[in-house]
């Protein structure tokens, strides 16, 4: 038990055992604060809430590296939350002690945010955030999560901001116009779904073009500029059998006498052999095979050795410089102007074109390497450019209204059509 004595200036000291056992003691002006503050403290004992008051006097910053030192995570993961903390966390928290961090305090750091940050990046780093406040309150280190009813930027879907082509845009335009050592690479994303590190793993040995498939079963992850392999996929549903859309089975037939087999038995790699880095795909193939596709920008003939290149910006103003050669004005384009089909985006499209084919969404979801369907619903399907069309079709008479259908008594209540019908 507890008890109070007063001291020879005049203050009372609450005095203590924690859970552990270990003296506590604090000091107050008057005996009845200091017998408040002592049933309280008794009452979280005997409930296994007790919080330790000096514990709260711990730094954000020490904390947060003792939290991200005990996580157990993908590299790529730690990657992100190390730059999110050095960043955007410990230049504003570092310094603050956990038990002085208050709700208003971190809701106004969020609005700050807010006016900087895009709402997904914002979200991003308060999740941050909370999970290391939470963990405190389970060290406890403080009672309670000052995060918790924070209100975040309402995130809302910029118009274009996931971008998509047609099959015969991807067929007729992209890979004619993508180099033909790395065609390959952009027609797996587009014919298999794959995602970039699934291409980077993906092996000879797991490519059946006889049955006309490729299976999924190790990827490539990008940690700070540095490669290396993971045997085993993003999740449990990543590690899939995939059929071949034609056009990747024949320029894959295509590549495997192009390309030289290697140790490891690669499919996709740089002219050296080895894996390729994202940042350097996407300046030095993937932006100029889009401008010369006609999908980012303009480049065009003005004269004898004369080239217009004609971009965006991200305010939606139009730029354009001339050059010399084509491939200068090419390259001007492909650094410059703002956003473009990503190649992720590959991905999307493979989604939307399987939904909007009439394959079922289980499918779908099988050979995406979801864990839930409602994330290939939400995430990976967007309209299509002519939805339009479909829409009018089921109201412009040509198809039957099953609510309406007449019924053969001897079809088991199977609606029929009329002879005379079109």
């Amino acid at each position: 038990m507890g008890h109070i004595v007063k001291t020879p200036a005049g203050t009372y000291r609450a005095n203590w055992r924690d859970a552990a056992g270990r003296q506590k003691a604090k000091t107050f002006r008057t005996k009845r604060e200091a017998s408040a503050f002592l049933a309280e403290t008794e009452a979280s004992l005997s409930r296994g809430s007790y919080v330790d008051p000096s514990a709260g006097r711990t730094k954000f910053s020490a904390y947060a590296d003792r939290w991200l030192s005990s996580r157990s995570v993908e590299a790529t993961t730690l990657a992100a939350w190390s730059s999110r903390l050095r960043s955007r966390l410990l230049p504003y928290w570092g310094g603050w002690q956990l038990g002085k961090i208050d709700h208003l305090a971190v809701q106004e750091w969020v609005t700050e945010l807010g006016k900087q940050l895009a709402p997904a990046t914002v979200a991003s780093c308060f999740g941050l955030f909370s999970s290391i406040l939470a963990s405190a309150v389970r060290s406890r280190l403080i009672a309670f999560n000052p995060c918790e009813g924070v209100r975040l930027p309402a995130q809302r879907k910029r118009a274009g901001g996931v971008h998509t082509i047609s099959q015969a845009d991807l067929t007729g335009c992209l890979l004619p116009a993508v180099p033909e050592w790395h065609r390959p690479l952009v027609a797996a994303a587009a014919g298999a779904g794959l995602r970039w590190g699934e291409c980077l793993g993906l092996r000879w040995g797991c490519v059946d073009l006889d049955a006309s498939t490729m299976t999924v079963e190790r990827v490539v992850i990008e940690v700070d500029g540095h490669l290396s392999d993971k045997p085993y996929p993003k999740s449990a549903k990543s590690r899939r059998t995939v059929p071949l859309a034609p056009f990747l089975e024949q320029e894959l037939r295509r590549h495997r006498e192009l390309v030289a087999h290697g140790p490891d038995n690669r499919v996709f790699t740089n002219y050296e052999g080895g894996s390729m880095l994202r940042s350097n795909f996407r300046r030095q193939v993937w932006r100029p095979s889009l401008v010369r596709a006609g999908l980012l920008g303009q480049v065009a003939e003005s004269g004898p050795f004369k080239f217009r290149a004609t971009w965006p910006d991200r305010d939606g103003v139009e730029w354009s410089a001339e050059f010399t050669t084509e491939r200068e004005a090419v390259d001007c384009v492909a650094t410059k102007a703002a956003g473009g089909l990503r190649f992720h985006d590959l991905r999307h499209c493979y989604a939307t074109w399987l939904v909007s084919g009439g394959v079922p969404v289980n499918v779908v979801q099988a050979v995406m390497g979801h864990e839930q369907a409602s994330t290939t619903l939400n995430r990976y399907t967007h309209t299509p450019a002519d939805f339009h069309a479909s829409v009018r079709r089921v109201f412009d008479g040509s198809a039957d209204d099953p609510l309406t259908a007449e019924e053969d008594p001897q079809s088991d209540g199977k609606p029929i059509k009329d002879e005379n019908s079109p």
